[in-house]
């Protein structure tokens, strides 16, 4: 599964570098990008989740052991919330394994596993809507790496996820507010999304806020707006919202280096941005990390030690409250979100987590923790959610 891995995240440092620096170079054609059949998202069959349907990508088992630092444990549920005032609309990462370019419109195991990572917990906030799109897959992004730069915001990807919004305006929203969700291709999808369809015309007014996380949102230096997108800024205080929360995750002790293919901006005057999920400012702060059991990430399977010593957790996910923290930070290289582990010997609990490419004793530093992005601070997005929601509320 090392390997699996290995591919998944090579064809993502593709999309990295193309989030950053597709409107600086020639940009490649999708291979998919010849006259299509558009998808029609008023058939059910074209959406991965939506509110209230039974048996759908999102309805699910999330189950959580909750594993405290004494080797404690407690079980924690979560079910979707069938009056969540808002709704979220979720685009997913490069995860197809098809053997084609883009994607078909099938459900296979890969699109499953990803909602089960970075989105079904969100029903609990919001009312889900994620649609399958034809998006690049492993096998067509790889591809892309030996040819001209590749812009995500055309041909049937992008097409796809715009003709779902759209179709969901239409049919869904009734004027509801919205919260967008998104990694890594999808982010990049996303945030062309609302530079077209968002900024500027009267949806923004319901926009909650956006989470574009695990790729580059470049802004000008010392700013919060103004780059990738021209007026919608990045959130930086509670109650806050009509804004962004973008960042990267890497370890403290790994940080950015000068070849990371997140965080770093290509334009003069620009750098990438952080926004950290928990405190919105400055400052160290605990994760609510929501980790898979079994060391499943949005691409591949990494052996992992006992959660705790001598017991065993049978639950779909772990929580480990107290290990992690984080923290923008920023070196010569690139803006991040800087995770700490503070694994302790002398307790019962493990020491560290799996989200690494490589060994952990030899990860590959210049794509952090980009396999894990969303399961390290899932718990405290749905916080945020939940506050930004009580605002929205309170405006309107």
């Amino acid at each position: 599964m090392i390997g699996r891995s290995l591919f998944a995240l090579v064809v993502f440092g593709s999309l990295a570098t193309s989030s950053s620096l597709g409107a600086q170079a020639p940009a490649a054609q999708s291979p998919a990008s010849a006259a299509v059949t558009p998808n029609d998202y008023t058939d059910d069959k074209t959406w991965l989740c939506r509110p209230g349907r039974k048996g759908d990508a999102c309805d699910i088992d999330l189950t959580t052991t909750v594993v405290a630092a004494d080797g404690t444990m407690t079980r924690e549920t979560s079910a979707a919330d069938p009056k969540a005032p808002i709704d979220c609309f979720y685009v997913y990462p490069t995860i197809s394994t098809d053997p084609t370019d883009n994607s078909d419109m099938n459900a296979d195991p890969a699109e499953l596993n990803v909602i089960a990572q970075q989105f079904a917990r969100f029903a609990s906030k919001c009312r889900p809507f994620a649609p399958l799109y034809r998006q690049l897959t492993l096998t067509g992004l790889r591809k892309q790496l030996s040819g001209p730069r590749f812009e995500f915001g055309k041909g049937v990807q992008y097409d796809d996820v715009r003709d779902a919004w759209r179709s969901y305006l239409q049919r869904d929203n009734q004027g509801r507010g919205i919260v967008l969700v998104s990694h890594s291709q999808g982010a990049f999808i996303l945030t062309e999304l609302m530079r077209h369809e968002i900024e500027g015309k009267p949806v923004q007014k319901q926009l909650v806020s956006a989470l574009i996380l695990g790729a580059t949102l470049e802004v000008p230096t010392g700013k919060d707006v103004g780059g990738a997108l021209k007026v919608i800024p990045l959130c930086r205080k509670p109650g806050q919202i009509g804004c962004v929360v973008n960042y990267s995750a890497f370890r403290s002790d790994v940080p950015p280096p000068a070849n990371t293919r997140f965080g770093k901006a290509a334009g003069a005057g620009m750098s990438g941005s952080c926004t950290n999920p928990v405190t919105l400012g400055e400052g160290s702060a605990p994760l609510r990390a929501y980790l898979a059991t079994a060391g499943r990430t949005i691409t591949g399977t990494t052996a992992t030690k006992p959660w705790v010593t001598d017991k065993t957790v049978d639950t779909p996910f772990v929580s480990v409250p107290g290990l992690l923290t984080a923290k923008c930070a920023s070196n010569e290289h690139a803006t991040y979100l800087e995770i700490t582990v503070h694994g302790d010997p002398a307790d019962p609990r493990v020491d560290d987590i799996v989200g690494d490419l490589g060994m952990r004793a030899k990860p590959l530093a210049d794509w952090g923790l980009h396999l894990v992005d969303v399961n390290l601070a899932m718990g405290n997005l749905l916080d945020l959610v939940a506050q930004q929601t009580k605002t929205y509320l309170a405006r309107r």
